[in-house]
């Protein structure tokens, strides 16, 4: 069973987007071992600064290192990734699940950031970059979407009509 963690900075605070992920988990719970891990945001003044943007974002890139599974291959999800079509996403994690079963990969994490973004250092330690779209999109919203993406991946691998 594929090994997946999710960091998040930021935690969900709006019901709907609670029970959204929820249910991805429950629906992932049968094809996947899934762990979710979410960080606090750094707290910013009302307009901060791009000098106090980049400070906060380098002390969260500094927690989100600190909770990095070990023997695993780190996806940042940011504007300026890789778009994938859901049929190529589910190609690869295919991919990284034969490399896991051969020893090769442990788990893949998949790493969203808070309200800012990422620092650009976590993001240049990554080992992909993912895209889901050139919109921005609010990261409560992106955690729902890529769990549905995640889901969607491992059903078409597993070859049911949930993907149409």
């Amino acid at each position: 069973m594929q090994r997946i963690t999710l960091l998040c900075v930021g935690k969900l605070k709006e019901k709907f987007y609670a029970e959204a992920a929820a249910e991805y988990q429950k629906r992932l719970s049968r094809t996947c071992k899934l762990e979710i891990l979410e960080l606090p945001e750094e707290r910013l003044p009302e307009n901060p600064s791009p000098a106090q943007i980049d400070a906060a974002l380098l002390k969260e890139a500094e927690a989100v290192r600190r909770k990095i599974p070990p023997s695993c291959r780190l996806i940042a999800l940011c504007v300026e990734g890789r778009l994938q079509s859901s049929e190529e996403l589910a190609r690869t994690m295919a991919a990284w699940a034969a490399g896991a079963e051969r020893g090769l990969e442990k788990r893949l994490a998949f790493l969203i950031g808070g309200s800012f973004g990422l620092h650009e250092s976590i993001k240049a330690e990554a080992w992909a970059r993912l895209s889901m779209s050139p919109m921005t999109f609010p990261h409560h919203l992106a955690r729902v979407m890529l769990l549905e993406q995640i889901y969607r991946a491992c059903q078409i691998n597993a070859g049911t009509k949930y993907h149409k």
